[in-house]
């Protein structure tokens, strides 16, 4: 028994010793790997009302990949348009905080891709009788974040489906961020609005009969980790895809998933720089 025990011991310091050293010396030297995160996106990352902790898919999905790879993990809340020139400075390892894997980002990063997401156009109740179908929302103003590509996917989805019809073009509306977007839209100041399709069913559970979703996801959007287009970045890279992988298959990730309710939004295989 105590061989076997002395084995199975050795076997995991081995597999742990393996995981450690596919990551950069830089990192394993730490024992630490740095996340930049913004807290505002529930349930991907945001504040625990109840301790003010960090909670999320990707705050538990972090700490599940740091355990894979052998380090702690230390959270760096950061701004999103900072968050990537952090990773360029070295100030983070990566971040993780629902971010598009986009072309133009990836001329900057590159992105580890876990979970699918999608612009998907809601209205409030006070609008039902108006607005039962995204054709309703021609004419109509619709807010987004701006510093999402939500808004230039707005206007190409108006000019497609209100416009070339000989209806009149969606107002697209630029807002300080999702939870702006959805002030305006509770006050009557928009008429719609758009946010990532993982976040919808956690609002509507938090606001009961306040969120109308319409229709489906108009765009399918990659969600992944970016890190430095460097030789330590793609090194980093590699290792987070294995332990991301491993969480797959040991189901991990599948827990975290249904946890949060994000039935509609995981991606497999895990995949690198697949955004478009």
């Amino acid at each position: 028994m105590l061989r076997t025990t002395l084995t199975a011991a050795l076997l995991a310091a081995t597999t742990l010793a393996a995981q450690a050293q596919a990551l950069p010396d830089r990192i394993k030297t730490a024992g630490k790997l740095v996340i930049a995160t913004q807290p505002n996106y529930p349930p991907i990352a945001f504040k625990d009302p109840a301790t003010n902790q960090l909670s999320g898919f990707d705050i538990e999905l972090g700490e599940a990949i740091g355990k894979e790879l052998g380090v702690k993990v230390e959270w760096q809340e950061t701004a999103f348009a900072q968050m990537l020139p952090s990773i360029q400075t070295g100030r983070v390892d990566m971040a993780m905080a629902g971010m598009s894997d986009l072309p133009a980002r990836r001329e900057q990063v590159d992105f580890v891709d876990y979970m699918v997401s999608g612009a998907q156009f809601y209205t409030v109740t006070a609008f039902k009788d108006q607005i039962k179908t995204p054709d309703d929302l021609c004419g109509k103003s619709v807010g987004a974040s701006r510093s999402t590509n939500w808004p230039v996917q707005i206007g190409e989805w108006s000019q497609a489906n209100c416009v070339a019809k000989g209806k009149p073009a969606i107002t697209v509306v630029g807002t300080e961020g999702s939870v702006d977007a959805r002030t305006q839209i509770k006050t009557q100041r928009l008429q719609g609005a758009v946010q990532g399709s993982e976040t919808m069913g956690h609002f509507q559970k938090l606001e009961p009969n306040t969120y109308i979703p319409l229709g489906k996801p108009f765009t399918m959007t990659l969600v992944g980790i970016p890190v430095a287009k460097t030789a330590e970045g793609t090194q980093l890279r590699d290792a987070v895809k294995a332990a991301l992988d491993k969480l797959q298959a040991n189901g991990g990730y599948d827990a975290l998933i249904a946890k949060y309710g994000l039935v509609d939004n995981p991606l497999k295989p895990i995949s690198i720089n697949k955004g478009e």
